[in-house]
């Protein structure tokens, strides 16, 4: 059975990671890729758990190699999805969640044309601003710039198959849960289960 492959995009405060956290912790079967970046460490944060920290020699290196499927510089730091990590765990079966902007999930869509595109709408544009703001991790020069950026990763929402306006925290991971619920369901993945295995006598007129 090979995985299914979940593209999740938000502009940055829009909670999409706490989002993602939720889900995991909710849903078996289902593991989160974790990027590269050169961006520093914040506090808090652990390498290998919340990125792969590298310099950026490091990164370029891979780049060069092929070793990403996508990668991006956001706000001077740069990010690339492993193509190592992502095929082993499709292949062994395990759904995946890619965290990834506008522009990454095009062409990984392009890579993998049965993705799953969900994107995490603010409520507001004022509340993702307030959003910004309260966790006190960046100045006024840095948030004006993530608005702008926030903008244009919301004019391509109409790109994605689902969208979750994060308006209400419990509503939005139920929605979340729910999209991956019913891609479970889709009857080529009960094929590749086994599940709908039970269901054949009745399909070619025998008795159950």
């Amino acid at each position: 059975m090979t995985g299914q492959l979940f593209i999740i995009s938000a502009p940055s405060g829009a909670g999409k990671t706490s989002l993602v956290h939720a889900l995991l912790g909710a849903t078996s079967g289902i593991g989160v890729s974790i990027s590269h970046t050169t961006r520093a460490m914040r506090p808090g944060e652990m390498h290998g758990r919340d990125y792969h920290f590298v310099d950026p020699d490091t990164f370029s290196g891979m780049i060069d190699r092929g070793e990403f499927i996508e990668y991006a510089l956001v706000f001077g730091n740069r990010y690339g999805t492993s193509r190592e990590t992502v095929g082993a765990a499709l292949a062994a079966g395990q759904d995946l969640v890619l965290e990834i902007d506008w522009q990454g999930a095009r062409r990984i869509r392009d890579l993998y044309p049965d993705a799953i595109s969900v994107f995490v709408m603010p409520p507001s544009i004022g509340e993702l601003r307030r959003r910004l703001e309260y966790r006190g991790e960046d100045g006024p020069a840095v948030i004006a710039a993530r608005m702008q950026a926030a903008r244009e990763e919301m004019s391509h929402y109409g790109e994605y198959q689902y969208l979750i306006v994060n308006d209400n925290f419990e509503r939005a991971r139920a929605d979340l849960e729910a999209i991956v619920r019913v891609a479970r369901l889709a009857t080529a993945r009960q094929q590749q289960t086994g599940a709908a295995a039970a269901l054949e006598p009745m399909a070619s007129g025998g008795t159950v």
